[in-house]
């Protein structure tokens, strides 16, 4: 996820010889930060409280500065606030009580038609004067990483290739041979996004409940979604309510899920 910050450091150490550093903050207090993360809940009942809009505003800047491969950014966060189409919404949500009582719904959308756009808006919006041309070359290169091509003739091409190359022991990214790949890539990385938004909201003494069951066919046709465009969640946004949350959090044993090796 670090391959844009790695590029922007070294191209600029080769452009004029000076390095750029970012310190780390020293005075984030860890303590805060596992009250927002263990506090955190799937909220099934808000109140009728309004989220402030500078409040809703900070958390969705907050969820863009999740990580994300090469800054190409493939997300689009539809806050629903049309009442016909937040009823609709409701409604596909299969009627939850987190999506009649919340606040706010927003629709998670991952994205895989805005790669090229993405990759030249990296060259033109450069923080430096100029892209240096290794920034260039690396933005005119890496969308052909998630492209499969027309009947997904590039993508079975990269396949060949790469079981080629790797029987000759080459190292090589993960990439897209088809456009299964390319969808898993840009939902992963928008669910990135999705966990900023609702620890942020949590930090600004909000709750959420991120819902996958929804009917994704009639959230498609709410929002005119073409069919690069996938609904990766609906997160319910709002106060939670005195009888919100359902059951006590519990997690199995970690050693079931932690393998140091």
């Amino acid at each position: 996820m670090a391959n844009s910050e790695t590029l922007s450091q070294n191209s600029q150490s080769d452009s004029d010889k000076t390095r750029y550093f970012e310190p780390a903050p020293q005075d984030i207090d860890v303590e805060n930060f596992r009250k927002v993360v263990e506090s955190r809940r799937s909220v099934r009942k808000f109140t009728d409280k309004a989220i402030p809009t500078e409040v809703l505003d900070a958390c969705l800047d907050l969820a863009l500065l999740a990580p994300n491969s090469s800054n190409l950014q493939p997300w689009t966060f539809y806050v629903v606030q049309n009442a016909g189409k937040k009823k609709q919404l409701v409604k596909a949500c299969l009627g939850q009580l987190a999506a009649k009582t919340a606040a706010e719904l927003i629709v998670c959308v991952a994205r895989t038609d805005r790669v090229d756009e993405m990759a030249k808006k990296n060259i033109s919006e450069f923080p430096f004067p100029e892209a240096p041309e290794m920034v260039k070359k690396y933005y005119r290169f890496i969308p052909y990483n998630y492209k499969t091509g027309y009947f997904n003739a590039l993508g079975n091409f990269k396949k060949v290739a790469f079981k080629v190359a790797r029987s000759l022991d080459k190292q090589l990214p993960v990439t897209a041979f088809n456009p299964a790949d390319a969808q898993l890539w840009a939902s992963k990385t928008t669910a990135l996004a999705c966990e900023n938004l609702v620890l942020s909201l949590r930090a600004y003494g909000f709750d959420s409940c991120m819902m996958e069951g929804f009917d994704e066919p009639m959230v498609r046709k709410i929002l005119k979604l073409n069919d690069q465009q996938f609904p990766v969640m609906v997160i319910g946004a709002g106060e939670r309510a005195k009888d919100g949350v359902f059951f006590p959090q519990y997690r199995f044993d970690r050693d079931l899920f932690i393998q140091k090796v």
